[in-house]
């Protein structure tokens, strides 16, 4: 049955402006979190991106022999040897790593990269559509406060 819910077009010029002050209040809480899970995708993707570019050139010039610096902590770091350039660890999500070749673990994030990037689109598509829908309501809003204001002061006079 929720699938079958249908929406209901409602005139903009029929509501009071106590309820378009309401419309307006939750589009502008709806574009607030829209443009935080922006925010969260892109720097998601922006991860994966550099995941990716590592992979695709960084593994490649280790050696063996050479020690590394492996992050514990943002500033903390133990020295470390690389088991194998050519092997990597994903961490594939939900707390779940798996080993992976580079051509793989690059596979994986290209895939990634791509599904975010479209999910961003997806969402400044909604962004910009309930962008429009508040700048309507704010134009009629604005039109109905003036409408009272003049309304009010000619029946005074």
């Amino acid at each position: 049955m929720a699938g079958n819910r249908q929406q209901e077009t409602v005139s903009l010029d029929s509501l009071s402006a106590q309820q378009l002050s309401a419309v307006k209040k939750q589009l502008d809480e709806e574009v607030e979190s829209l443009s935080g899970s922006y925010s969260q995708l892109a720097a998601a993707q922006s991860k994966f991106r550099e995941c990716l570019r590592i992979v695709k050139t960084g593994t490649a010039s280790f050696d063996d022999k050479k020690d590394i610096l492996v992050p514990l902590t943002n500033s903390l770091y133990v020295k470390g040897k690389l088991s194998g350039p050519d092997r990597v660890i994903v961490d594939v999500g939900t707390g779940f790593y798996v080993e992976k070749d580079t051509k793989s673990a690059a596979d994986f994030y290209e895939a990634k990269v791509k599904e975010l990037g479209a999910n961003i689109q997806e969402l400044e598509l909604i962004v910009q559509n309930k962008s429009n829908s508040l700048r309507m309501v704010e134009e009629v809003l604005r039109e109905k406060v003036l409408a009272q204001g003049t309304g009010g002061q000619a029946a005074q006079a």
